[in-house]
């Protein structure tokens, strides 16, 4: 069942308005998409960070507007700790949409007892689904991962009707052994990927922009 986002429209815009929302316990939105009028929105902050702790992604909106619409990307400040504005996009049932789903590690690894490290080297992946049954996660069952193995993209459990676009053979998560990371690198880490982002935090010098 979709998270239900109340919505009211929006007729102050900029960054002076925006934080008088925000100190009501308010966020500014944006709703778009299929060639209609782009619609400023206010959404309760608490529902918001209730549906991302949730990891929803696709959203009733009701109110002053109601659609179904998917959260596209949302706008933190610094810190990523408070959000401060989204976009949702406007979606109809049966429609299919391409999105970056989370990848969480279930289970415990047999190699875990011999030693070994679990890696998790991707955390999202890119899916195609329907718009009203987006998953909130995909999943990888690591019960089996032995010491030395690694785990791929087609190890992954994945919904009916939910398509992966990434290489089947893209590699998901391994156990390695500790003693395998070499000395140097412990004294000078090289720069490793990433953190994932969530749900379409902006960099920091994007944070000042809002509709």
């Amino acid at each position: 069942m979709a998270e239900v986002l109340h919505v009211k429209r929006r007729s102050a815009t900029g960054s002076r308005a925006a934080r008088r929302l925000r100190r009501r316990g308010q966020v500014p939105a944006i709703l778009y998409g299929h060639g209609e009028e782009n619609v400023p929105l206010v959404l309760s902050a608490s529902e918001v960070q209730a549906a991302v702790r949730h990891g929803a992604r696709q959203v009733d909106l009701a109110g002053d507007v109601q659609d179904k619409a998917l959260i596209r990307e949302l706008q933190w400040d610094t810190w990523g700790l408070e959000i401060l504005h989204v976009d949702l996009q406007r979606v109809h049932a049966g429609e299919r949409v391409t999105l970056e789903v989370d990848i969480h590690l279930r289970g415990e690894a047999p190699g875990a007892h011999e030693g070994g490290h679990v890696e998790q080297l991707l955390h999202q992946v890119e899916v195609e689904c329907s718009a009203t049954e987006v998953p909130d996660e995909l999943v990888l069952r690591i019960n089996q991962l032995q010491l030395g193995q690694t785990l791929t993209v087609r190890d992954l459990s994945v919904p009916e009707g939910v398509k992966v676009l990434a290489d089947p053979d893209t590699p998901v998560a391994q156990c390695v052994a500790a003693e395998e990371a070499p000395e140097e690198e412990l004294e000078t880490p090289a720069a490793g990927p990433a953190e994932p982002e969530v749900i379409g935090r902006k960099k920091k010098d994007e944070e000042q922009q809002e509709d």
